[in-house]
């Protein structure tokens, strides 16, 4: 049985006035890589003959430096979607959009 806790940044929240839905997105700290990274780390691990590698780096590095920079993330979110009764969100303490909740998740 494994057990994980993660943090949900609240992303939407809709209010029927007898339940609650809130939409989650995991809370995690994401690293911006570059295309131009991403792709000579592809090449690094494409090309296995060190020669080869010593000599297309500098032409690739040199072209790559000459297009726009592109940053994008390198971890994709989970995403929960719940719906509460309203009394029960309000013992939550009525969390809103941009707060961070903590879901223990198991399997049982």
């Amino acid at each position: 049985m494994q057990d994980d806790s993660a943090r949900f940044k609240i992303t939407q929240m809709t209010d029927t006035g007898t339940s609650v839905t809130l939409t989650l997105a995991e809370d995690v700290e994401l690293e911006a890589v570059s295309q131009q990274q991403m792709m000579l780390e592809a090449v690094d691990r494409a090309i296995t003959d060190k020669e080869v590698k010593e000599q297309v780096k500098p032409i690739l590095e040199a072209i790559l430096r000459s297009q726009p920079q592109t940053v994008i993330r390198s971890y994709s979110r989970t995403m929960i979607q719940m719906t509460t009764p309203k009394r029960r969100y309000e013992k939550l303490g009525s969390p809103r959009v941009g707060e961070v909740l903590t879901i223990d998740i198991k399997k049982v």
